[in-house]
């Protein structure tokens, strides 16, 4: 199983909340964490801007990305949201299992 965290920006926790709601709801995760409020700055049209956002970490396996980040569009406010998947290098047996038994 090739597991992996997918970090999304949000506007608010709120946001950060109704996501993950969905994406557990249809089992395209097995977990998500809010961080938050983080201090992000980064480049938007053409200038440096700023924005008090939550970023939320997800745990899914890859196979699942696609349809995951389809999903995320959909559901963000952002013109451009931020998805972006990390590998899981290692884990426990235990976890890596429970989480592959949570997902569609």
């Amino acid at each position: 199983m090739d597991a992996i965290i997918v970090l999304v920006t949000t506007s608010s926790k709120q946001e950060a909340e109704k996501i993950i709601q969905s994406l557990l709801e249809e089992k395209l995760i097995a977990c998500a964490n809010i961080i938050g409020p983080v201090h992000s700055l980064f480049w938007w049209q053409g200038k440096i801007d700023t924005a008090q956002e939550h970023l939320i970490l997800m745990k899914t396996r890859k196979d699942l990305f696609d349809k995951l980040s389809e999903r995320v569009k959909a559901l963000h406010s952002y013109e451009v949201p931020e998805i972006i998947a990390l590998p899981i290098v290692e884990g426990t047996k235990d976890y890596l299992e429970w989480l592959n038994k949570s997902l569609g």
